[in-house]
């Protein structure tokens, strides 16, 4: 029974809290520190000092999965200005009457995405907050 909580419960335990918490931190090193303190107190608790072993391959995994996270949803953001490229290229395909105005209209909302997308990388710097991609989904991200 130990032998499955090791290597099978406490592994798919350790990937699913790792993302939880990165979305909530947004920092590995929290994440890292979080789970290294919840199974340091458990490998003395509960187990024995053997278990110490297991205890940083758990801390090693976290960082793996705090870390693909993260690059994980930087991509995501990046997608943002892929779907309002698209919504922009889908509304006028099928007005070609006066392709001098939707040039310019393409042209203005192209140079709007990549204000917001300076601006947001202006304020991640800043106090990291990610919602200002210009993605129509950004309001229910929370960060």
């Amino acid at each position: 029974m130990n032998t499955l909580l090791i290597f099978f419960a406490f592994p798919i335990a350790v990937i699913i809290i790792s993302a939880i918490l990165q979305k909530l931190f947004n920092n590995p090193l929290a994440v890292v520190a979080f789970i290294f303190a919840i199974f340091l107190v458990v490998t003395f608790a509960a187990f024995d000092e053997t278990f110490l072993i297991a205890t940083l391959a758990y801390t090693i995994l976290a960082f793996i999965t705090a870390i693909l996270v993260r690059l994980f949803c930087r991509t995501s953001q990046n997608n943002c200005i892929c779907e309002a490229l698209s919504d922009i290229l889908n509304s006028n395909n099928g007005n070609n009457t006066d392709n001098n105005d939707n040039l310019s209209n393409i042209n203005n909302t192209l140079n709007e995405i990549l204000n917001n997308i300076n601006n947001s990388n202006n304020t991640n710097s800043n106090n990291g907050n990610n919602n200002s991609c210009g993605c129509r989904y950004a309001r229910y991200r929370r960060f």
